[in-house]
């Protein structure tokens, strides 16, 4: 059963492999592209700030 499988199969084969390999081309591209624009000489933008943990709060008093 398994020797009759035609070029059916092995075309169906490939195209599975070329889709999966599409996929992964394309997650790669996502992962490594930029995904914010800055403009020329401005660092990125930061997703949280960075405090130190010694740093007090300032006062609110007045």
């Amino acid at each position: 059963m398994v020797g009759d499988a035609g070029s059916g199969a092995a075309r169906e084969l490939l195209l599975v492999l070329a889709v999966a390999l599409a996929g992964l081309l394309l997650a790669v591209v996502v992962v490594f592209a930029p995904w914010h624009v800055t403009p020329d000489g401005a660092a990125p933008a930061a997703p949280v700030e960075l405090r130190s943990p010694t740093e007090r709060p300032a006062s609110t008093v007045g």
